[in-house]
């Protein structure tokens, strides 16, 4: 009876030790590391299956974000040109959403803005406009460009253009001049003289040289000023002196500038020139063109629509204003064959081009030398009188 009972025990399990709490814990640590090294596997396998991997996730993340915003204001200042910048948006989210930043936007370089007359697109205009509304200087007066002289919309054009110029932008002031001097825009007896030699001069003061030009020839000719020769030349003095200022500046190293004193007849050199300062004998090589010009002079470039109405182009090559109604430019008086919107643009374009295509050129100078009977040096009278009519 009794055996019976240590048998029934044994089976039912009362003789085996009990579990204790250690045990307990033990398992269920073992089993807590087993599901973590199965949870590890299977987060490493995703980060070497994720696009930027591991250490994207270790470093880049960590960083801050005024850091980053430090870093794209950085490359968007000295961005060569839009795919520098424009790559980054399609790097990451974080990235997008701060390289969209407005600080970042704002200092904005030029090169990063320039976009190409082919390549225009909603996109590349949102873009500009995203530049534009965050404070940046350049993409103001390029999308003001674009939208007055390509899209037609004078009214938000001129209102971007004075956005910039009040920010003293000397080229936005010296295009208003411009458009009020020629009334572009509004109608022929709309025009503001006062107004245009008011911006004018303002862009002077800060060192435009299209604009010293300008006022100069105003002040020699008394248009929209009181005439004042001695100091409209100075103004063309100073011009020509901050020319070559600007030229010796972005010069490369090894080039130079050629200097004949004796003669007019200047020789050829192997690189481009022109003779910017002709008055001293100087050959300087043209300057680049600003990207929103250079947006024009593409846009118009083949373009028959002007022609059918009767409109015309600035006869310029570094220009590519448009009129915006018929006869708004004033033409050379002794050809008749170009016509210009400035006379800055006239001046360059006399020494660049137009000065040996000029075709009944030498026969109004004879008529002129044996009109006043004698020597006339008619390079320099068409230099200083600078002939337009209108």
């Amino acid at each position: 009876m009794h055996k019976n009972i240590e048998d029934m025990k044994t089976r039912r399990g009362w003789c085996y030790p009990k579990e204790d709490d250690g045990m307990r814990v033990m398992k269920q640590s073992i089993v807590k590391r087993r599901r973590d090294a199965i949870n590890g596997d299977a987060i490493k396998k995703w980060k070497q299956s994720n696009e930027f991997g591991a250490q994207t996730s270790d470093y880049f993340d960590v960083l801050p974000d005024d850091l980053v915003t430090l870093i794209l204001c950085n490359l968007s200042s000295s961005a060569s040109s839009p795919a520098d910048f424009i790559n980054v948006l399609s790097t990451c989210r974080r990235l997008k959403r701060l390289a969209l930043n407005s600080i970042v936007l704002s200092k904005g370089s030029l090169k990063m803005i320039s976009v190409r007359a082919n390549k225009w697109s909603d996109s590349a205009h949102r873009f500009l406009k995203l530049c534009a509304d965050a404070g940046n200087v350049e993409a103001c007066y390029t999308l003001g460009m674009i939208r007055f002289y390509c899209l037609q919309n004078r009214g938000n054009g001129t209102a971007l253009m004075a956005k910039a110029a009040i920010s003293s932008h000397a080229l936005a002031l010296y295009s208003l001049a411009v458009i009020q001097f020629n009334g572009s825009g509004v109608s022929k007896r709309d025009k503001d003289l006062h107004a245009g030699v008011a911006l004018c001069a303002r862009a002077a003061f800060l060192g435009h040289i299209d604009a010293l030009r300008e006022l100069g020839h105003c002040l020699q000719d008394g248009y929209g000023v009181k005439k004042n020769i001695t100091e409209g030349r100075k103004f063309l003095v100073q011009a020509n002196a901050r020319e070559l200022a600007s030229v010796l500046a972005t010069m490369p190293v090894g080039s130079w500038i050629m200097w004949d004193p004796l003669s007019r007849n200047h020789r050829h050199v192997a690189t481009p020139r022109c003779a910017l300062l002709s008055d001293f004998g100087c050959n300087v090589p043209p300057q680049e063109a600003h990207p929103a010009n250079r947006f024009l002079i593409e846009w118009f470039e083949g373009r028959v629509g002007l022609r059918d109405v009767g409109l015309r182009l600035c006869s310029h090559t570094g220009c590519g204003r448009p009129e915006t109604r018929r006869h708004e430019f004033r033409r050379c008086s002794i050809c008749g064959s170009v016509n210009y919107c400035s006379r800055a643009c006239q001046a360059l374009d006399w020494k660049i081009r137009h000065k040996a295509e000029c075709v009944p050129l030498e026969r109004w100078l004879q008529e002129d030398i044996e009109r006043e009977g004698g020597n006339i040096n008619g390079e320099a009278l068409l230099e200083d009188g600078m002939i337009l009519e209108s």
